[in-house]
């Protein structure tokens, strides 16, 4: 017998006991284990190998495996199932704060040093800086808030119920503190007669400019909700395939765009510096298509729900059911 179970919940760690019971042969076997959960992808699966009994089984013991599959969506379903989050959600926004502080401080500090010495970092530089420091941060803080650092990225989550929408203006508050306080950190370290602009600023019309944040947004977001959303990816690589994208949208939109995909990116600059111009295009374009994206690759994918060759396997210890005895 395989069961599955699906419990609306956060994307959160979580550790509880519980009694499960279930009904073999029109007889009730009662079993309590532990609730062992892995996180992958901000899908929580969890497998439970219990044993049940038999009337018909030579050694009166069965194995039976039983998944639940934590989907990741609103806060309000988490309630409705008496499942709390794990993280409070002041620390999640320490940890976007403190990361898109991190992100904005490393990528615009390439920009900085390659404008103050004579283009040293080159475009392919400031590329694998943003990166490449995209990727970490994602591996370091991604488990706690999700690692968005990113108003887009948060919008377009929670307009497929990936994420609470009552957390999106907090979240999106935080990431602009975050990209303010770190370009303020900038303009006090390399102050002086050239006093660049990190901003974004479009070297082309409005219009292509626009188009192309809204292409590179959209590209990034198709492959975050790819390999963060989709149990089927491998999830151990989503830092990696996300830190490329970000490598591969700067090496060819930089030039253009400055390639910001992130309306904070492009908030923080603009309020340090006093400068406006065409502040419009970073805030507007880059939203719009990441929820294109989004909803691209939710309209393609072939399920939200995982199959049994799908799921990862987990190899658990130290579980001991109990198990009733049935009639001697």
């Amino acid at each position: 017998m395989f069961k599955k179970l699906y419990i609306y919940s956060n994307y959160n760690y979580f550790s509880n006991s519980f009694s499960h019971q279930l009904f073999v042969n029109s007889r009730a076997t009662f079993i309590s284990c532990a609730i062992f959960q892995l996180h992958i992808k901000n899908i929580c699966s969890i497998y439970l190998f219990l044993s049940t009994m038999t009337d018909n089984s030579e050694s009166n013991e069965i194995h039976h495996e039983v998944v639940l599959d934590v989907n990741s969506h609103a806060s309000q379903n988490c309630e409705e199932s008496g499942i709390k989050d794990s993280v409070p959600l002041l620390k999640k926004l320490v940890a976007e704060v403190v990361g898109t502080y991190m992100m904005i401080f490393a990528g615009c500090a390439a920009v900085i040093v390659n404008l103050n010495n004579d283009h040293v970092v080159t475009l392919p530089g400031i590329a694998f800086a943003w990166g490449f420091t995209v990727m970490v941060l994602i591996y370091s803080v991604g488990h706690i808030s999700g690692a968005h650092f990113n108003p887009a990225v948060t919008i377009a989550f929670a307009s497929t119920r990936r994420f609470p929408f009552k957390q999106v203006p907090t979240y999106m508050i935080a990431q602009v503190l975050g990209s303010t306080l770190a370009s303020g950190s900038l303009r006090l370290i390399f102050n002086g007669e050239d006093d660049h602009f990190i901003g974004t600023l479009p070297a082309g019309s409005n219009l292509q400019a626009f188009v192309i944040e809204f292409i590179c947004t959209f590209f990034l977001m198709f492959v975050i909700t790819a390999v963060a959303t989709d149990n089927r990816a491998i999830g151990e690589l989503a830092g990696l395939a996300i830190g490329s994208t970000i490598i591969i949208d700067i090496l060819f939109a930089g030039p253009m765009t400055g390639a910001s995909m992130n309306p904070a990116r492009s908030l923080g600059p603009a309020f340090l510096y006093d400068n406006y111009t065409g502040l419009w295009i970073y805030l507007i374009a880059p939203i719009l298509g990441a929820l294109v994206g989004t909803w691209t690759y939710n309209f393609i994918r072939h399920t939200n729900k995982p199959t049994c060759d799908e799921l990862p396997k987990i190899e658990l210890t130290k579980i001991v059911p109990f198990l009733r005895r049935s009639r001697s």
